[in-house]
C-alpha cells in the first residue's frame, strides 16, 4: 500500500513539472519579449556571417565576417547615424566607400585619411566601407580556373549587404564611391548590379580596363601586392576579351541608364594640397586616371548617359583631393539616397 501511495506521489509530482515545463515552453514561444531576448546571428544566405564586432566610437562599429567568398575572414566599418540603434527597427539609407589600391590602413582608409565621420555626423545614413584587400579589384578571380577565391564581388554585394540591411538597419536605398580602385569598384558594381545604387561617384579611376596599358599596369599591380600567377585575375586581355570585357565599366555603359553619375580626376599637377609638394609619382597616377576617366565620360555621354564630371588642375593621386571630391558629389550621392 506505502509503494502504490509513493507511486500515485510520484506521477502527480511528475505531472506538475510536465505541465510546468509545457507551459514555460509555450510562454518562450509566444511571448514577444522572450523572442527579442534571444540572441540574433548575423548572416547572410551562403552562411557568411559576422563572429565579432567592436565598437570603435559611439558611431563606429568594425564588424569581422567569417566570409565563404573569401575563404577567409573579411572586416567591414560601419558609421553610424545619430539615433541609430541595432535591433530596433528603423532602417537607414547607406553610403557605401570603396578603398584604393595597396593602402595599408584597408577598411579604416576613409575614416583614417579625410573627415568623412564629421562630414556624416549630420547625415541620416549608414557608411559602409568594406576590405577590398590589396588589390582584391572588387571581382571574382578566374584563377586558371582552379578557384573563384578570392571572390569580392560575392563577399560585398551577397553577404555584407545581406548583413548590414538583415541585421544593421541598411535600407534599400543606396549610393557608392570610391577612390582609384575603389572608384572603378563603384562602376564595375553599378554596371554589374544595375538599379543597385541610385548614383555612383568614382574619383581617379581607371573605368576603362582595356585602354591601352591598362591591362598591364593593372597585372603588374597584383604581381606586386603578393599574387606571383601572371593573369590570375581575369585571364590573358587578349586570348579572353569577353572575360575582361564583362569585367570593364566601358563596355558595360547601357547598364548605367538611370544611375547618376560623378567622375572626377585631377590633371597630376602638383598643388597646393599636396603635403610639401610631394606628388611626382602621385602625379604620375593621377594624369593616367585623368586621360580614362575622360575618356570613359566622353564614351558615356556619346551613348546617351547623363553624367556629371570635374576634371581639375592641379591635382595628384592623394587623399585631399579624394576628401574635396566626395563632398562635391555629395548633392548627387545623397539624391541616389533619397535624401
Amino acid at each position: 500500500m506505502v509503494k502504490i501511495m509513493a507511486g500515485v506521489r510520484a506521477r502527480r509530482v511528475l505531472g506538475v513539472l510536465a505541465t510546468a515545463i509545457t507551459a514555460s515552453a509555450l510562454v518562450w514561444v509566444t511571448h514577444p519579449s522572450a523572442q527579442a531576448a534571444a540572441p540574433v546571428q548575423a548572416v547572410a544566405d551562403d552562411g557568411a556571417r559576422v563572429v565579432a564586432q567592436q565598437q570603435v566610437d559611439s558611431r563606429t562599429i568594425d564588424l569581422t565576417i567569417q566570409s565563404p567568398a573569401l575563404n577567409a575572414q573579411g572586416k567591414v566599418r560601419l558609421l553610424l547615424p545619430r539615433g541609430w540603434a541595432q535591433g530596433d527597427g528603423r532602417s537607414w539609407p547607406t553610403l557605401w566607400l570603396l578603398h584604393g589600391c595597396c593602402e595599408n590602413y584597408d577598411y579604416q582608409s576613409w575614416t583614417h585619411f579625410t573627415d568623412v565621420e564629421q562630414f556624416t555626423a549630420d547625415k541620416p545614413v549608414i557608411v559602409v566601407m568594406p576590405t577590398a584587400g590589396k588589390i582584391g579589384m572588387y571581382s571574382d578571380w578566374w584563377n586558371y580556373g582552379w578557384s573563384s577565391t578570392p571572390n569580392w564581388r560575392q563577399f560585398h554585394m551577397v553577404e555584407v549587404m545581406q548583413i548590414v540591411s538583415r541585421h544593421y538597419g541598411a535600407s534599400g536605398r543606396k549610393s557608392v564611391a570610391g577612390l582609384s580602385m575603389g572608384a572603378y569598384g563603384a562602376l564595375e558594381y553599378a554596371t554589374r548590379y544595375p538599379g543597385t545604387f541610385g548614383s555612383a561617384a568614382a574619383y581617379s579611376g581607371a573605368p576603362d580596363v582595356l585602354a591601352p596599358g591598362i591591362p598591364e599596369i593593372t597585372q603588374l599591380n597584383v604581381l606586386s601586392q603578393g599574387f606571383p600567377i601572371w593573369n590570375a585575375l581575369w585571364g590573358d586581355p587578349y586570348a579572353q576579351r569577353q572575360r575582361w570585357m564583362e569585367h570593364n565599366p566601358a563596355d558595360k555603359l547601357a547598364a548605367l541608364r538611370g544611375t547618376e553619375l560623378f567622375i572626377s580626376a585631377g590633371n597630376g599637377d602638383v598643388g597646393p594640397l599636396d603635403p610639401d609638394g610631394k606628388g611626382i609619382v602621385p602625379g604620375l597616377l593621377e594624369s593616367a586616371a585623368y586621360t580614362n576617366s575622360k575618356t570613359f565620360a566622353e564614351k558615356a555621354t556619346r551613348a546617351g548617359i547623363p553624367i556629371t564630371t570635374d576634371f581639375y588642375a592641379p591635382g595628384t593621386h592623394s587623399w585631399p583631393y579624394w576628401e574635396r571630391e566626395l563632398k562635391r558629389s555629395w548633392p548627387m550621392l545623397a539624391r541616389g539616397m533619397g535624401i
